[in-house]
């Protein structure tokens, strides 16, 4: 799977090239209240168990330990509120819940010449010579557009050989542009979780795939729709079906934000060690409520015994 990137370049904001080890003051400052866990650490790139953060304004989200090391300035103006406005509002309704949905459609099975006669109208309606080549085996090949629609942050390796999901303090973290795109030459086998990987090898990218999801968006009667494609999805497929304009059919690539936690996405070592984490803050936070209710009681016992002197 081959990647070819459009689009402007990265935003640094305000801190290019600053390592993720190294706090320093953002150029605007976060509003971070407690959030519902669930969520990726834009900062460490690992998954909040519990006691996690999100600014209020961007959406940066983060452990309650990663706080003091955020060096990332919010973005309330700009790029990222346009960002925001396009995940929350859409033509057709005001309800995120309705507009954002998950794939349902079912997928027709198309014989090879089927499958042959659909390429060859697709090729002659192409205009940019990004076309599909069926080989003998019936797998075809062609290439997909992919939106970068990313409000919150990406973390890349300053050293692209310490692979996916490798956390070292050579890590920078910055906004991408609106208008980045991305097309990749895939296969009609490749899955959504597969070109998702893709998209991230890409940029070097240290986050885990799971934090994101791959959409579809679409025009029915007059209006604009956005599905979100559930992991096991063919994208080249859909490609293939609705033709090659993009107004018809494109591809974008959001945060996965339904609130669910995917747990069959985790290896068993790594569920392990969420139990522990969970184990681990549920005795600090024992600890502490005796520590409180301790010195409730040792305040009670020495009114009651101002009070009641003997004599």
């Amino acid at each position: 799977m081959a990647a070819a990137s459009g689009g402007s370049g990265p935003d640094l904001g305000s801190d290019p090239g600053t390592s993720r080890g190294r706090p320093a003051p953002p150029s605007a400052p976060h509003r971070f209240v407690p959030t519902a866990t669930g969520a990726w650490c834009d900062l460490c790139c690992r998954f909040v168990v519990s006691q996690g953060l999100r600014c209020a304004d961007c959406k940066y989200t983060c452990h309650a330990h990663c706080r003091d090391l955020v060096h990332l300035g919010c973005r309330r103006n700009g790029k990222l509120m346009d960002c925001l406005t396009a995940h929350g509002t859409l033509h057709g309704s005001d309800s995120d819940g309705q507009d954002v949905q998950k794939e349902t459609e079912p997928h027709v099975y198309l014989s090879k010449e089927e499958v042959k006669e659909k390429i060859q109208s697709y090729n002659s309606s192409v205009t940019d010579k990004l076309k599909m080549t069926l080989n003998s085996n019936g797998i075809y090949t062609g290439f997909i557009k992919v939106q970068m629609e990313l409000c919150r942050p990406i973390t890349v390796q300053s050293s692209p050989g310490q692979g996916p999901c490798a956390h070292s303090n050579n890590e920078t973290a910055f906004y991408l542009p609106n208008d980045c795109v991305n097309t990749l030459h895939i296969s009609s086998t490749n899955t959504v979780r597969e070109v998702i990987e893709a998209l991230l090898k890409k940029f070097f990218v240290a986050d885990n795939p799971a934090k994101f999801a791959l959409y579809k968006r679409c025009h029915k009667e007059d209006q604009v729709y956005i599905c979100k494609l559930s992991d096991r999805e063919h994208p080249l497929y859909l490609r293939l079906v609705a033709g090659p304009r993009t107004e018809m059919l494109s591809f974008v690539l959001r945060e996965h934000e339904t609130g669910e936690v995917m747990w069959e996405a985790f290896s068993l070592p790594e569920l392990q060690n969420f139990l522990r984490i969970l184990d681990k803050e549920e005795n600090e936070q024992l600890q502490i409520l005796k520590k409180r209710y301790a010195a409730y009681r040792d305040k009670l016992e020495e009114a009651l015994g101002g009070v009641w002197k003997p004599g």
